[in-house]
């Protein structure tokens, strides 16, 4: 019988759901991800989980593998991947996850949050200033996928005006206000109040938030990265927010993870740093999102029908 190796850690209730869709078509073989030997991953022809790279190469049996993460960057690269099974990734699974943790840490700089939490620790009773609202505020999202189309959301309800930047532009998107393509970039963070980042990790992001898009935004401007922490220039990061050429940043992704205890960034005034918390399992939606995702593809693929969230592996994103 053919097997579908499963390397999630499931409920009994899961099991039994997963048991039901696969109508004894597989025998299930359960196993995590750090304990998956060659021969179990290469006796599978479907994969839930992420499994090691290293052991998908002669994985000849493979048909399909669904992914537990939005991102499919180790798995894209030439060589790494059967070439002839398909790939599907978790995309809709983190939207609400990483778009409230955005939300919440562009709240945190607005009312200062994160300074009175600082004086809380050296026992000082002071009065900051003045704050700021999302009310009229002017939010670009770079990446209006999931992630970003949520984030969207949530700002809008508060009266923020969006624009969002893909690859190429379209007449609207539900809860954009404008949509550019990426070569407006540059002129649109003139006029941003928050610049947050999901975009995905290639060629085209490696670096682009550097000094001189630092440089374009307001200095009262707070940039958020969610996405991936190749997109950013570290060290002109740093100085952008020791320069104060923005007013703060939030980021829960770095390069490299974890991030060096030497790293400057540790000591970088005005800046959230967050250990790649925002999305992963962290709120229980999340995941019951992701296995939601892999049943309906399960059926699909017994099916013959065409897969959800299928990966390009020119983009690495979902096609």
């Amino acid at each position: 019988m053919k097997k579908l190796v499963c390397l999630w850690d499931l409920t009994a209730e899961q099991k039994h759901a997963l048991e039901a869709a696969s109508h004894d078509r597989y025998e299930l073989v359960y196993c995590a991800a750090n304990e998956a030997t060659k021969e179990i991953i290469q006796s599978a022809e479907i994969i839930f989980g992420n499994a090691d790279p290293i052991l998908l190469k002669d994985a000849s049996n493979l048909k399909w593998m669904q992914l537990n993460s939005a991102g499919a960057d180790p798995y894209i690269a030439p060589g790494v991947f059967p070439g002839d099974a398909k790939l599907t990734n978790a995309t809709g699974a983190y939207g609400q996850a990483v778009a409230e943790h955005m939300f919440a840490v562009m709240l945190m700089f607005m009312k200062k949050l994160h300074l009175y939490r600082d004086a809380q620790n050296k026992s000082a009773w002071t009065d900051m200033g003045d704050v700021t609202t999302p009310e009229g505020a002017c939010v670009l999202i770079a990446g209006t996928g999931d992630i970003g189309t949520y984030f969207a959301r949530l700002v809008k309800g508060v009266g923020a005006y969006t624009i969002g930047i893909k690859r190429k532009a379209t007449s609207s998107l539900d809860f954009f206000d404008e949509v550019a393509a990426i070569d407006k970039l540059d002129e649109m963070l003139e006029r941003a109040d928050v610049v947050a980042s999901v975009l995905p990790s290639n060629a085209s992001t490696e670096g682009m938030w550097n000094e001189a898009r630092f440089s374009r935004m307001k200095r009262s401007a707070f940039f958020l990265n969610a996405g991936r922490g190749s997109a950013v220039n570290s060290d002109d990061l740093y100085a952008a927010l020791t320069e104060k050429l923005i007013a703060g940043a939030a980021i829960d992704v770095t390069v490299p993870e974890p991030l060096p205890v030497d790293s400057k960034l540790w000591k970088a005034p005005n800046l959230i740093l967050t250990p790649h918390v925002a999305g992963g399992y962290h709120l229980p939606e999340t995941f019951r999102r992701i296995f939601a995702i892999a049943l309906d593809n399960l059926k699909r693929f017994a099916n013959g029908q065409a897969l959800v969230n299928e990966v390009d592996f020119t983009t690495g994103c979902r096609k």
